[in-house]
């Protein structure tokens, strides 16, 4: 079992069918894209000296070559390290070496801050930029046959967690996992087709790079815009020109394509399907996107110890508005997908009843074979087949799964559990509020007390008396904010996620200076 094959069979079946874009100039077919990677694999093999099982780092911006790399690397039967190209380079440093790669593809914007930085890394052998003459002589050689023999609990792809506190952790995903992913892709996602156009706006590192696989398995289009990254114009005019474009987008990506596509009259029939995911995607936002696009979208929840693959909102449940739980079922992440098994359970890992609000916990041939190198927090969050996800969730009577939040994110007030995603959920249909994060904040009385950090709307004010009373319109009382503090933006991560962490400091940072009354403060 080894993921190349999937290549192997498109390029035997179509190759002569286009493969691989920039922006909207075709590079090569799928015979080309085939025989790039079977010859890479053979130079990793012989010039390297690299045996099955070696891992190899790619920290590289969205590039054409990733594709040719990640599919060269499962040729010759190594390991993918895929690096977030957002990264420090001490931060992709410590991932080199932890992993103890062997080598690593790099392009040069964030390759050679890497070679500036002159930090040690004594196991690998080269850093090869993929625009060098380095790189060119690895594809001037002769092509392996074919793929190396693996098998189905062989690492594939070794993906680091993002790390908000500490180190990030080495997720290790099998070749079963990732094959498991494709075709969960088929059955729960979308029918992904070979007149398809997979767009990679999002970073290849991740799940966009994940989604490549099951577009390789049908021979589809893989087009890499050519600003490498996300333009919500570029993303358009690509669509009209390719058609059938299919991508994977953060919530804040989706919100920006639609807010332009609604200001500017946007032709979107090009795109067939946006899978949104990564982070919550609020009912409002939701509502809006289906209005301006139409039925284009499907959500998907997983993570990276289950990559893409715990539960999915179809297209069908959402335009199903005659539906009398419509709104409840827009504001889940769907049903469990098909090769898993999800529950709910209590802190004794005992499944709760339906409704009742505990961790997520997912099993099945999607989730990951542990952490690398970290047997503590394998046994942590792997527990009798069971992945232990840290998230606060529900199940309804139809299998719909409610997210409420991280768990460490719960906050505890005046001993009732009140939940950030349903506080921001309510601020989020005020007309001023464009953002919002919840958050706890310690209290002597209470234990925690609410705090909004909230974004206006441009050019409205948001009143913290107006939304304090709007709250209490639509929720109970002890939910409400105890303090709204408007600022000009949240601090984010490198896919969009709002660092609430970064929030926390800034509450303690503030509790700590006696005399700070900040703006917009609510009591």
């Amino acid at each position: 079992m080894n993921l190349a094959n999937l290549l192997a069979r498109s390029a035997t079946m179509a190759g002569r069918s286009p493969a691989v874009f920039l922006g909207k100039q075709q590079l090569s077919d799928y015979a080309t894209l085939v025989r790039r990677a079977a010859t890479l694999g053979h130079a990793l093999q012989q010039r390297y000296r690299l045996a099955p099982g070696e891992r190899v780092g790619l920290f590289m911006s969205n590039d054409p070559a990733v594709l040719e790399i990640l599919f060269g690397c499962w040729w010759a039967g190594l390991a993918v390290v895929p690096i977030n190209p957002k990264l420090h380079p001490r931060e992709a440093h410590y991932i080199l070496s932890h992993s103890a790669a062997s080598l690593a593809f790099v392009t040069r914007d964030i390759g050679d801050p890497l070679a500036a930085a002159q930090l040690p890394l004594p196991g690998l052998l080269d850093i090869v930029a993929v625009d060098s003459d380095a790189y060119a002589a690895l594809l001037g050689g002769e092509p392996l046959a074919k793929p190396a023999d693996r098998g189905p609990h062989d690492l594939a792809w070794l993906f680091y967690t993002s790390g908000t506190t500490g180190n990030p952790k080495g997720v290790m995903l099998t070749h079963r996992n990732l094959l498991t992913m494709t075709l969960c892709y088929f059955v729960d996602v979308d029918s992904a087709r070979a007149q398809d156009a997979a767009l990679y706006a999002a970073p290849m590192s991740h799940g966009a790079g994940l989604y490549a696989l099951p577009h390789v398995a049908v021979g589809a289009r893989h087009v890499v815009p050519e600003s490498r990254g996300f333009d919500a114009a570029e993303i358009f005019a690509l669509a009209r020109h390719h058609r059938d474009v299919s991508m994977f987008a953060a919530p804040t990506m989706v919100r920006r394509m639609v807010e332009h596509a609604a200001a500017r009259s946007e032709d979107v029939s090009g795109v067939k399907t946006v899978v949104y995911g990564g982070g919550p995607m609020y009912v409002e936002d939701i509502q809006h996107a289906l209005s301006v696009m139409g039925p284009r979208f499907v959500q998907i929840y997983g993570q990276g110890e289950s990559p893409m693959t715990i539960t999915a909102l179809s297209r069908a449940h959402l335009m199903d508005l005659a539906h009398p739980r419509y709104l409840e079922r827009i504001g889940s992440v769907g049903v469990a997908q098909t090769a898993v098994e999800v529950r709910v359970t209590d802190a004794d890992g005992r499944t709760l009843p339906l409704g009742e609000t505990g961790e997520v916990v997912v099993r099945g041939d999607t989730v990951m074979a542990g952490y690398w190198l970290d047997e503590a927090a394998t046994a942590h969050t792997l527990r009798d087949g069971w992945l232990f996800t840290g998230d606060m969730g529900s199940l309804d009577d139809d299998g719909f799964l409610t997210l409420r939040d991280r768990s460490k994110d719960v906050i505890i007030s005046g001993g009732s559990n009140i939940y950030p995603r349903e506080v921001e959920e309510v601020l989020l249909r005020h007309p001023a509020v464009a953002e919002v994060s919840v958050i706890g904040r310690k209290d002597p009385e209470w234990g925690e007390v609410v705090v909004a950090f909230v974004v206006a709307r441009e050019g409205a004010t948001a009143d913290p008396g107006s939304m304090d009373e709007f709250c209490c319109q639509h929720i109970a009382r002890f939910k409400r904010p105890k303090e709204y503090r408007v600022v000009g933006a949240l601090p984010k991560n490198h896919y969009g996620k709002v660092l609430k962490t970064e929030l926390r400091a800034r509450l303690h940072a503030a509790a700590a200076d006696d005399s700070s009354t900040p703006d917009g403060k609510q009591k």
